[in-house]
């Protein structure tokens, strides 16, 4: 076929429609790649803004990993305002305390370091410290998240055993067994994070200080990977051998600005490899940025 002037005038018009100019076009794009990838999958999209929503398995009650760490950090500001404990608090590291996986206290702290809830809840959050979060729940108690969030109305997003102690700390052993350290749904978390970006978890003043511990998530392996390096975003990720989840808020600054909430879970996973291309990572990582595509080109 002969490329005419015309023919090719209407290539570049056609190449010129920017992605995500409708919702549908959106949904389309997330239902492809989860239909594709090799394992349960749940997303819930808000834009915090306009309201406008996607949702796919979004009520499926699925295993968190570490995300749940996020509404421990919730639960952890309310009690502050409410004087039931103190950021400035004194914590003092034990060798009983320290447990393996991520964070930094476990390997690179000595036993009978000291250090302020405050940091405590930073470390759990940007480095996902298991031990940290361990200290944490030692302050404000294992079932206190699951109450609060029930009050909000986010009954499946419940916290169930300490890290790596869930046979001797379990307040659920019948969900300690199926779902791990935690459980939520995707409309739930993003519900926590429409909450943070309003304001009305705890104070104002609390909310900023959550958002900004989200926004130094040192995971880079998830929803960050693909997105434009100037991208603003507060989030928090989880990773077990058959699960990898993330959830956070993206800042656009072009197109349709403003923030937009996603949550991904993934459950089951084929691939179970910790490597740097888990296929629920990179799913992750690509539903993430079509949702930015899809925002930031939509005039």
């Amino acid at each position: 076929m002969r490329l005419t002037p015309r023919l090719a005038l209407g290539l570049c018009l056609l190449l010129a429609v920017p992605r995500g100019v409708s919702a549908a076009d959106l949904e389309t794009r997330i239902t492809a790649l989860a239909k594709d990838h090799k394992g349960k999958v749940a997303v819930a999209v808000k834009h915090l803004t306009t309201g406008d929503e996607f949702y796919l398995n979004a009520d499926e009650v699925m295993p968190t990993a570490s995300l749940i760490k996020l509404p421990i950090m919730v639960e952890t500001y309310w009690q502050a305002a409410e004087g039931k404990v103190k950021f400035d608090a004194t914590l003092t590291l034990t060798k009983e305390d320290k447990v393996p996986g991520s964070g930094v206290l476990t390997q690179h702290f000595s036993d009978g370091a000291t250090f302020p809830l405050r940091d405590a809840v930073r470390l759990m959050i940007a480095f996902s410290d298991n031990t940290a979060t361990n200290l944490v729940l030692d302050k404000i108690g294992i079932p206190a998240t699951n109450v609060r969030m029930e009050t909000l109305g986010l009954k499946n997003t419940r916290i169930n055993a300490k890290v790596f102690k869930g046979s001797t700390t379990s307040v659920d052993p019948d969900r300690t067994k199926k779902y791990g350290l935690g459980s939520t749904t995707a409309r739930e978390m993003v519900r926590v994070l429409e909450l943070i970006d309003a304001g009305k978890v705890a104070s104002p003043e609390a909310c900023k200080e959550m958002v900004a511990h989200l926004k130094k998530c040192e995971d880079k392996d998830m929803f960050r990977r693909f997105l434009p390096p100037a991208v603003e975003l507060a989030h928090k990720t989880g990773a077990v051998n058959n699960a990898r989840t993330d959830a956070g808020i993206i800042y656009l600054k072009s197109g349709k600005s403003g923030p937009v909430a996603l949550c991904v879970l993934t459950n089951e996973n084929e691939d179970q490899r910790w490597a740097v291309d888990n296929a629920g990572q990179v799913l992750l990582a690509k539903i993430a940025k079509e949702v930015h595509d899809h925002f930031a080109e939509k005039k």
